[in-house]
């Protein structure tokens, strides 16, 4: 199930300092869809990384955040609840696997998989049309991606939803962010400079995903580097939120 990767020092374990989450910024429909891919994310870098506590830990504590905001939607209709039970269940199955690659189930990759884009697909249809609060959810979906690649081989999007973000790659993805942060003015605003410049970092780094190939190897030809993907994805998706409102999607 694991694919051999880059190995990083033990800080780069470290998320980084990000600005505060006003979660009231951003309805709980849209923020569980964050939490979501992060869980799924931390999970992938627990079986991918040699089990190690601080992923297990980073998993709980994703699920925490996904478990508040889910009890803050009034009334979840009932594909959402059962996204919701389904998506938790194949989690939890994940870090209760044995460290041997014989010890998961062969469709246990693509099971997860369809658990995280049912449960986004009901979030995203409880929230209504996506906008600019759904910047933090592509950002995070794309690393969910990027990490699946490096650790598994493949991760399968929801191609018949492919006129939302859950049904794209890096090849749709990457632009549509790029054209919503075009409009912000990094020069008047620090923190949109920041913004700005982590994403230069993190959009070549994701351009490099190579979706469209059965190959299994970067476009470039270089080793994936997921955890440095996910401490950038994570600080940049952390930034979206404290920012808050942003200019709506074109």
């Amino acid at each position: 199930m694991i694919r051999k990767v880059l190995l990083y020092p033990l800080f780069s374990l470290l998320l980084g300092v990000a600005m505060p989450i006003l979660a009231a910024e951003l309805p709980p429909q849209e923020l569980v869809q964050v939490h979501a891919s992060r869980a799924t994310a931390s999970l992938l870098l627990f079986r991918g990384e040699g089990f190690q506590d601080v992923h297990a830990e980073r998993m709980r504590t994703d699920l925490k955040a996904l478990d508040a905001n889910y009890q803050r939607i009034g009334t979840p209709s009932e594909d959402l609840r059962k996204a919701h039970d389904a998506f938790v269940t194949q989690l939890e199955q994940g870090v209760s696997y044995g460290h041997n690659e014989e010890d998961v189930p062969w469709r246990y990759p693509q099971e997860l998989a369809k658990a995280l884009r049912d449960f986004l697909i009901a979030a995203r249809a409880q929230a209504g049309s996506g906008g600019a609060g759904e910047l933090p959810a592509k950002v995070e979906y794309l690393n969910v991606q990027y990490l699946s690649r490096a650790y598994i081989g493949t991760f399968e999007i929801a191609r018949e939803n492919g006129e939302t973000y859950i049904g794209q790659d890096e090849r749709r993805l990457l632009p549509a962010i790029d054209e919503q942060l075009a409009p912000l003015d990094e020069k008047a605003d620090p923190a949109l400079a920041k913004l700005k410049t982590r994403w230069g970092f993190l959009r070549t780094a994701l351009s490099d995903l190579n979706s469209q190939s059965n190959t299994l190897v970067s476009a470039s030809g270089r080793p994936y580097a997921p955890m440095m993907v996910d401490r950038q994805a994570r600080s940049m998706s952390g930034q979206l939120l404290a920012l808050g409102s942003l200019p709506p999607a074109p």
